[in-house]
């Protein structure tokens, strides 16, 4: 693979990260808990509303720039955009804002994500649709109704080709779990789990159990980039976006990759390339990771898409005791994740990895001075390598 210096590498930093509480329901519109966050993260950065000019959000997100920008009291803005693909545009949105840093558009970008899931009725697959994609046509009636039912599909197979077993997606869920436990903001803070709590746990879509989703939760969280120069000016210390990446592989088809000669290599592998072409480091360099947990399998595919095990290994990597804070060669999601933190689209993965950098987290990794961050595996995805100043 060849690297090269990138004009995006360490040009911009995160200075600043905020979020409000997380809930099953929090009694506050998506716009409210948007700019909670994003003054929260403000005020961590030592900057003023005012002198905000750039926006980088999600295509999903119901708060819009106009709203936002409003209701901050932001300055004039010069740069605005979304990502889209849901849980794969969490690290971009990181991304575009460093690069338009990078390229002068803007000098202090806010990027956010709120979301209300938490009711059961705000999920989209609670109302009956008007209609479906032509994909939808075919799937739906078979079945495939919930992204769930598709990553069920894509473990069976990883578990048919390499003999992957559910203990190796306890192993997962119980050490994220052990993380969340350690974290008073997270929702299962108070609430451990063994292996025989897992193995009880009800199906949901098999072989995949309750406790191998994510939470549905109602919260919202905001980070803060400034140029590297001006951020050894703000409080505290910077976490500078090393390096960034986004990945569609040929022939994507939703979760499931059907057209895909191999099933099992998404859109992380893709994005992988170019994340670590554009780095300085490696995988084996990484002190820390926050790896989207929509669903425990994505862990599995995105250890041997961002290159930390070969091909089939990955659930030997995690029977080892690999994810572990205190004791694994790559402590994975150290808040809790969306698994046992919250789900937000990823975006308290983001917020982590800057704590890790700062050397605040509960669960914080000794001597870590990097921390690799990615997005939803399964669809058009994301990454960012975040690294101390």
């Amino acid at each position: 693979m060849t690297r090269r210096r990138s004009p995006l590498q360490d040009a911009a930093a995160i200075v600043g990260i905020g979020q409000t509480e997380f809930a099953k329901q929090i009694n506050r519109s998506e716009s409210q808990l948007a700019a909670e966050a994003v003054v929260a993260a403000l005020a961590d950065a030592g900057l003023t509303p005012g002198e905000v000019d750039g926006l980088s959000s999600y295509t999903l997100e119901t708060t819009d720039e106009v709203t936002l920008a409003k209701a901050i009291g932001a300055g004039d803005i010069t740069y605005f955009s979304q990502v889209g693909y849901g849980g794969g545009a969490g690290c971009a949105t990181v991304g575009h804002a460093a690069m338009a840093i990078a390229t002068g558009q803007a000098e202090v970008v806010v990027a956010w994500r709120s979301r209300k899931r938490g009711a059961a009725g705000s999920r989209p697959w609670a109302a009956a649709p008007t209609g479906l994609p032509m994909q939808g046509q075919w799937t739906r009636p078979s079945g495939l109704l919930r992204p769930v039912d598709e990553v069920a599909m894509l473990a069976r197979r990883y578990m048919y080709e390499y003999g992957a077993t559910r203990a190796h997606l306890a192993e997962v869920a119980m050490a994220i779990r052990a993380h969340a436990n350690r974290n008073p903001a997270a929702l299962m803070h108070d609430r451990t789990m063994s292996l025989d709590d897992y193995m009880a746990s009800r199906f949901i879509s098999e072989p995949l159990c309750l406790f191998d989703n994510c939470l549905e939760t109602d919260g919202a969280l905001a980070v803060v980039l400034v140029p590297a120069a001006r951020a050894k000016d703000c409080p505290h210390p910077p976490a500078l976006v090393h390096a960034f990446g986004q990945g569609l592989n040929r022939q994507h088809e939703t979760m499931v990759n059907y057209y895909s000669d191999d099933p099992l290599m998404g859109p992380a592998w893709a994005c992988a390339q170019k994340l670590w072409s554009q780095s300085e480091l490696g995988p084996q360099d990484v002190d820390v990771a926050q790896i989207y947990d929509a669903f425990t399998p994505l862990i599995l595919l995105s250890l041997e898409g961002y290159g930390f095990c070969r091909r089939g290994e990955a659930g030997d990597f995690v029977a080892e005791g690999n994810l572990r804070w205190g004791s694994g060669s790559l402590p994975t999601n150290t808040s809790g994740g969306g698994l046992s933190e919250a789900y937000v689209h990823g975006f308290n993965l983001i917020t982590e990895g800057v704590r890790q950098v700062r050397g605040t987290s509960t669960c914080q990794v000794e001597g870590a001075t990097n921390c690799l961050v990615t997005s939803g595996e399964g669809v058009p995805t994301s990454a960012i390598l975040l690294r101390a100043g």
